[in-house]
């Protein structure tokens, strides 16, 4: 038998490689368009609940993307209260395996995978989905995919006001002076859903909410605006979605499993079905469909993480750290191992 090594990359070894906001936006595309065309497998992601006294869960995604050669795994823990303990409340890994013999190729620290992925999967979103020339984006929620769901969507628009919030006040003043230093540009933090999101021409929610709870008014959502919630807990009212012109999601499978999401309210109520969305956006990525076709379509797009985002991200991350040599190699299975499956 062949000797059998896997590949390994650390959050010190990603860190390393400085990806740029175009290598990841590129990537995540890739993606978009391999799905859009029929060449991914996306399961519905898996919940796991360890402790129901701990505030958290484990989400669990698979799929496949045949152009990149990959079928994937990524488990991420998703806890709350983290913070109290100076971890985040998202922590990761990916593994990667040849769809042809099963044989594990590559395991990568996905945190910032799933930050970088989520925010990219926003920014393209919105550069098919929002209105003509953005000036304003509000942004409810102070986690990681948070930083780049406003890096890579400023990246795309150069906004020329943006606003945040999130629930706790040291959170959002710190989540306000990061993004004010590195995007080199005001940001306002607001006390308050409404004084941020009110009149945005694009609105993302993406709270941390321990149970559902109708936060986020639909008045506040003008007409012909783009507005992305992904929040784990629903924060819409039951009626927000009436007036909505054009529904998109990033894979329909991921309305179809689970009972959470910004959506699933509506959902379990018959006000959204498969036939209420316009498009997967893949779809929109790969040409087979239109994205944003007038001025004055207000467009909901929800999306809940795709597999196959990680995939397509992990792989091209792979990709550069061996060009410039940080990938590990650990033994996995040597030459003359028995093999007693």
């Amino acid at each position: 038998m062949p000797r059998l090594e896997i590949e390994y990359l650390g959050k010190p070894q990603i860190d390393r490689l400085a990806l740029t906001n175009d290598e990841i936006l590129a990537a995540v595309e890739a993606g978009l368009v391999a799905a859009g065309r029929g060449q991914t497998v996306i399961e519905p992601r898996l919940h796991l609940v360890p402790d129901p006294a701990v505030d958290g869960h484990f989400n669990v995604l698979r799929g496949y993307v045949a152009p990149l050669g990959y079928a994937g795994v990524k488990v991420v823990g998703d806890f709350v209260d983290n913070y109290k303990s100076g971890l985040p409340s998202e922590l990761a890994l990916l593994n990667l395996f040849c769809p042809r013999t099963g044989a594990p190729r590559a395991v990568i620290d996905a945190s910032g995978i799933t930050d970088m992925r989520t925010g990219a999967l926003t920014a393209l979103g919105a550069k098919w989905l929002a209105p003509p020339k953005p000036r304003v984006l509000g942004h409810i929620g102070a986690r990681g995919t948070s930083y780049w769901n406003v890096r890579l969507l400023d990246h795309l628009f150069d906004f020329e006001e943006i606003r945040v919030h999130s629930r706790r006040p040291e959170s959002r003043a710190a989540f306000g002076a990061r993004l004010s230093r590195d995007l080199g540009k005001k940001v306002i933090v607001t006390d308050d859903w409404e004084s941020c999101l009110a009149g945005a021409d694009i609105l993302v929610e993406a709270s941390r909410l321990r149970a559902p709870e109708p936060l986020f008014r639909r008045e506040w959502v003008r007409k012909g605006a783009l507005v992305i919630p992904y929040g784990t807990m629903s924060t819409l009212p039951i009626d927000f979605t009436d007036g909505i012109d054009k529904f998109v999601m990033d894979d329909l499978g991921q309305m179809r499993a689970g009972h959470l999401g910004a959506l699933r309210p509506h959902i379990n109520a018959g006000r959204i079905t498969e036939a209420s969305f316009h498009a997967e956006i893949g779809q929109i990525a790969a040409g087979l469909r239109p994205g944003r076709e007038r001025p004055d379509e207000t467009i909901l797009f929800w999306h809940r993480g795709m597999s196959t985002s990680d995939i397509a991200l992990g792989a091209a991350i792979l990709e550069k750290a061996r060009a410039m040599g940080l990938v590990l190699r650990l033994p996995y299975r040597e030459d003359g191992d028995d093999d007693h499956a």
